[in-house]
């Protein structure tokens, strides 16, 4: 494994999995950005804590204005660590939003919104990466998926639409970049209902009349929760930190030699066993097309 510094982009890591994931990884010895909106704004004190932190413990750990619904503001973050650092080794597509309720009750611009920050922002994000990382012939793009785009579970539709979306962005931008030496990896962790605001800000559905004609079934999105970690295999983490530890992990695996997709699943939904699958069938179809080689990363 490699123990040469990267330099890092985490997105959404204020709160939750993103900031352990940035705190992690500067304590493995990377350069990291923890990029968030609102840095002298509504984050002010996540960017301070971080930056208390970093100079406790003597981290390069740097808070960054990255707002990932900002096209504008996506690219200015990414002047900043290029002429900061004059590379950008790995950047991790982590922002994301939870909604649970009766599917037919989300509004159209809720079901918008969400494809826009769980989807359309990693778009974002890689237009104003790759660039650099084209020109270094390197570098690996990291999202965090989730089972779900896999094995779907009732009651959250338009985020299961938007995980389902951003995975299928992530796949085919790997084919189109391996040629030039960027690494893909696509996690893909199951239900961590604690140790994240994940599920705890998770927003409900808006239209009030539409749920209620749900009677026979609106008693159970509130208990969606409670079912999932029911399902928790024996003696299976319930930490959120397990995904931030396999993310550090994958990082440190040299280029070509890192697995496509991870699954990091205490309820084990099955989503290793489709993902067997279907990359056997695509791998077929890449083979029949003549461009199989897109599969893997370019040294």
């Amino acid at each position: 494994m490699s123990t040469q510094p990267k330099v890092i982009v985490v997105t959404g890591a204020a709160t939750g999995f993103g900031r352990l994931a940035a705190t992690l990884l500067a304590e493995a010895g990377h350069i990291v950005y923890a990029s968030m909106r609102g840095l002298e704004g509504r984050n002010a004190a996540a960017a301070q804590e971080l930056r208390m932190l970093a100079a406790e413990k003597n981290l390069q750990l740097i808070p960054a204005e990255l707002d990932v619904l900002s096209e504008a503001s996506v690219k200015a973050a990414a002047a900043q660590v290029i002429a900061g650092q004059g590379r950008v080794d790995v950047v991790i597509n982590n922002a994301a939003m939870l909604m649970i309720g009766v599917t037919e009750a989300f509004t159209p611009e809720q079901l918008l919104r969400v494809l826009d920050t769980n989807a359309v922002s990693w778009l974002r994000v890689n237009r104003a990466f790759l660039p650099q990382m084209r020109k270094q012939g390197d570098g690996l793009l990291l999202y965090i998926g989730s089972v779900t785009s896999r094995i779907l579970s009732p009651f959250q539709g338009p985020y299961i639409a938007s995980k389902a979306a951003g995975d299928a962005l992530a796949e085919t931008m790997h084919y189109e970049n391996s040629r030039y030496g960027i690494d893909t990896v696509i996690v893909q962790p199951g239900a961590y209902t604690a140790g994240t605001n994940h599920f705890a800000g998770a927003q409900p559905a808006e239209d009030e009349a539409v749920s209620a004609q749900y009677d026979r079934i609106n008693d159970l999105p509130p208990k969606l929760a409670a079912r999932l970690d029911s399902l928790a295999t024996p003696g299976a983490r319930s930490d959120v930190g397990e995904v931030a530890e396999a993310v550090r992990d994958v990082i440190a695996i040299p280029k070509g030699e890192r697995p496509f997709r991870i699954v990091i699943d205490p309820q084990h939904h099955g989503a290793a066993e489709v993902n067997e699958v279907a990359t056997r069938m695509q791998r077929g179809f890449m083979e029949r097309f003549g461009i199989a080689d897109l599969m893997t990363v370019a040294p």
